[in-house]
C-alpha cells in the first residue's frame, strides 16, 4: 500500500512549461490514493486549464481567492490546514522569490505562508535563470525556512539551452514525497545520528595540499536517508562542492583531518549512531609553510605524521547503547580486510565497496556494496545508485535495532 493512500496533497502550480509535467503528477497521486487539490498562479492558466487539473483532482482547481463575480471566497488558510503535504511544482524564479520575501500577492503565496505541513519546491526554470545568484539566493532562503527543494534536473531546456533547471519528472517528485511520508515515523526518529564525508585535504603550503578521490556522494546520501527516517543528522563534511538539500540536516564544514577529528569528538558523548564514510587521510605533513614553496632543483623529500584515528577514538569510549558503522574501499582482500577492521575498531557493522567493481567507488553515482556485521551476517547487494545505497545502510542499521 502506498504511503499517500488517503494522504491530503495540496498542489501549486505556477506559470511555466514544465506544468505539463504537474498533470501526469496529480494523476499519479490521485492513483497512489491521495486526495487532491490544486492551485494556480494566473500565468499557469496560459500553459494548462484549470478545467484539466479539476477532472483529475475531482476537486475544483482554484486561481484566486475569490470566483469570477466575487461571490466565493477561496479561504488560503482553510486549504493550507486541510493538507498533510504542499507541494509546488512547477515552482518559478518569481514564485521562489516571492516566498522568499513573503510577498503575498496570489492565492498560491498566501496559501503558502498559512501552511503549517512539510512544503515541497520543485524549481523548474531556464539554465541562467536558476544560476542567477538572486535565485540561488532565494532557494537558500526558502530552504533556510525549512522547506524541502526537490533538485532540478539536467536536460534540454525550452529555450534550446542544455543544462540546469528541468523540473524533476513527475515519477522522482512522487518517489521524494512518498519517501517523505513513508519514514517520517521509523526507528530512527528522534535519535542523534553523526556522519563523516567527503575528503579531507592536508595542506602542504598555501596552495598545495594532499588528498583523495572523494566526492561525499555516499556520506551525503546517508544523511539525507537518515534524515528521512526522522534521525536528528549532523553532517560532518569535508571540502566538496556537493550540498544537501534538507534543511534539517546540520552540516559542520572541515577542511583537514584533525578538524574532521575535532569535529566529530564532540559528539561522542551524545550520539546515539556514528557512520564513519569520510576518506580521512592517514598522514599529513609534519610541517606546513606559510608561504608558497618554490620549485627546487633537487629532488623533495616531504616528511609525513599520523593523523588521529577518528573511528579508533570512538572506539575507546563507545558506550553499550551507541552504534558505529564503518566503511571499508579496498583493491584487493577486501573481506579479510574489512573484517579486521570491523573488530579492530569495535564497528557493529560494516560497509565493503571494492574499486575494482565497475560503477563502484569514488564519484560515481552507483555503488555496490557488502555489509558486514559484528554478529556474523553478510548481507550483499548489486550495482545501485548511492540513493539506494544509501537506503539499504540505513535498514540494516535499523533492523539491528529492533
Amino acid at each position: 500500500m502506498s504511503a499517500l493512500k488517503d494522504k491530503k496533497i495540496l498542489i501549486g502550480v505556477c506559470g511555466s512549461i514544465a506544468a505539463y509535467k504537474t498533470v501526469f503528477l496529480t494523476r499519479l497521486f490521485i492513483k497512489a490514493g491521495a486526495q487532491v487539490k490544486v492551485i494556480m498562479t494566473s500565468s499557469a492558466t496560459d500553459f494548462i486549464q484549470p478545467l484539466t487539473f479539476s477532472t483529475l483532482s475531482k476537486n475544483g482547481c482554484l486561481t484566486s481567492y475569490t470566483n469570477g463575480d466575487g461571490s466565493v471566497w477561496n479561504n488560503h488558510v482553510d486549504l493550507a490546514t486541510w493538507a498533510d503535504l504542499f507541494l509546488i511544482a512547477p515552482a518559478t524564479a518569481d514564485t521562489i522569490a516571492k516566498m522568499a520575501h513573503g510577498i503575498s500577492e496570489n492565492l498560491l503565496i498566501g496559501t503558502y505562508l498559512s501552511a503549517r505541513c512539510p512544503v515541497f519546491i520543485a524549481p523548474a526554470m531556464d539554465l541562467d535563470m536558476f544560476h542567477h545568484p538572486s535565485t540561488q539566493d532565494n532557494l537558500k532562503k526558502i530552504k533556510s525556512y525549512g522547506n524541502y527543494i526537490i533538485p532540478v534536473e539536467t536536460g534540454e531546456l525550452a529555450s534550446g539551452l542544455f543544462g540546469e533547471g528541468r523540473m524533476a519528472e513527475p515519477e522522482s517528485i512522487l518517489r521524494e514525497v512518498e519517501n517523505h511520508l513513508l519514514y517520517k515515523e521509523t526507528v530512527l526518529k528522534g535519535k542523534k545520528v553523526v556522519i563523516t564525508a567527503g575528503p579531507t585535504k592536508e595542506h602542504i603550503d598555501p596552495v598545495r595540499f594532499l588528498s583523495n578521490n572523494s566526492s561525499g556522494k555516499m556520506g551525503i546520501a546517508l544523511a539525507e536517508a537518515a534524515a528521512l527516517h526522522g534521525a536528528d543528522v549532523s553532517l560532518v563534511l569535508g571540502p566538496t562542492d556537493l550540498r544537501t538539500n534538507n534543511p534539517s540536516i546540520k552540516v559542520i564544514p572541515v577542511t583537514s583531518a584533525e578538524e574532521m577529528y575535532q569535529a566529530t569528538r564532540a559528539f561522542f558523548d551524545t550520539l546515539d549512531i556514528i557512520i564513519f564514510s569520510a576518506a580521512v587521510a592517514d598522514y599529513t605533513p609534519k610541517s606546513k609553510a606559510d608561504q608558497k614553496m618554490k620549485k627546487l632543483k633537487d629532488d623533495f623529500e616531504l616528511q609525513l605524521k599520523r593523523t588521529k584515528d577518528i573511528a579508533g577514538s570512538f572506539a575507546e569510549v563507545k558506550k553499550k547503547n551507541q552504534m558505529s558503522i564503518g566503511f571499508a574501499l579496498e583493491t584487493q582482500n577486501g573481506d579479510e580486510y574489512a573484517k579486521n577492521k570491523l573488530t579492530s575498531k569495535k564497528f557493529d557493522l560494516i560497509v565493503l565497496n571494492s574499486l575494482t567493481d565497475p560503477g563502484a567507488g569514488f564519484r560515481h553515482d552507483t555503488n555496490k556494496i557488502r555489509i558486514i556485521h559484528n554478529n556474523g551476517q553478510i548481507q550483499t547487494f548489486e550495482l545501485k545508485s548511492k540513493k539506494e545505497v544509501a537506503q539499504d545502510i540505513i535498514l540494516a542499521i535499523e533492523n539491528r535495532m529492533l
